[in-house]
């Protein structure tokens, strides 16, 4: 009986990976949309978001699977509960991809008023934080968890840089106003991606240690979810 529940506990461990590397092409599709102006691929972006949707479903069907018909122990619990926690947080930095590529369905037909070299390196540091944080879960890797919460701050300082040079462009020209709203939503669905990155590691520890130091709150602005 063991062995069969170490077997599907090892199938959610590759449930989850593929979730992630799901998310991973949403957060790619969307920046490189934005980058190239591409309307189809972001169009492209925002139906992908279905496939994530479909693989949170499979890992809640296994999870619940795990729960009601094997005879966890605690530690157990922890795993199943934890994973069942992170999915959640793994849809939401899918919807914030296609957050993205809605945007840029938006401005892809505009100059635009700066580079998104920042935004780039905002979405890479998102996707190093992603991957390490299911890769912490799988492996049980408190280290690399760590980790993936410290990489945050790297996150937020480049938020906070694409802030400050969107206000001064908007106080230097009024005109810039409405796309640098645009360019600062982008930012912001980013920063959140950081944030459930944390979230995931924050299981992780969770999942091993049973101690969670509590999940980060959504913005209260429904438009920064």
């Amino acid at each position: 009986m063991r062995n069969k529940f170490d077997k599907e506990l090892n199938q959610l461990n590759d449930e989850l990976i593929e979730m992630g590397s799901l998310i991973e092409k949403a957060i790619e599709m969307s920046i490189s949309a934005l980058v190239k102006k591409d309307i189809e691929l972001a169009k492209q972006t925002i139906e992908f978001d279905s496939e994530i949707d479909q693989q949170e479903r499979v890992i809640e069907g296994l999870c619940l699977k795990l729960l009601l018909q094997q005879q966890p122990v605690a530690k157990d619990l922890r795993v199943i509960s934890s994973a069942l926690k992170m999915i959640t947080d793994m849809e939401r930095i899918g919807d914030h991809a296609s957050d993205i590529a809605e945007i840029t369905l938006v401005i892809a037909d505009e100059p635009y008023i700066k580079e998104v070299r920042q935004i780039q390196e905002m979405a890479k540091e998102a996707i190093i934080m992603l991957v390490k944080s299911i890769e912490a879960f799988v492996n049980k890797d408190m280290v690399l968890a760590g980790e993936v919460i410290g990489r945050d701050d790297i996150v937020d300082d480049l938020f906070v840089q694409v802030k400050n040079d969107l206000i001064h462009m908007i106080h230097e020209n009024a005109n810039t106003g409405e796309q640098a709203t645009d360019f600062l939503m982008i930012a912001k669905y980013l920063e959140r991606i950081g944030d459930h990155a944390t979230n995931i590691a924050e299981w992780v520890i969770f999942s091993i240690t049973g101690e969670h130091k509590g999940k980060r709150t959504e913005s209260s602005n429904p438009k920064l979810k």
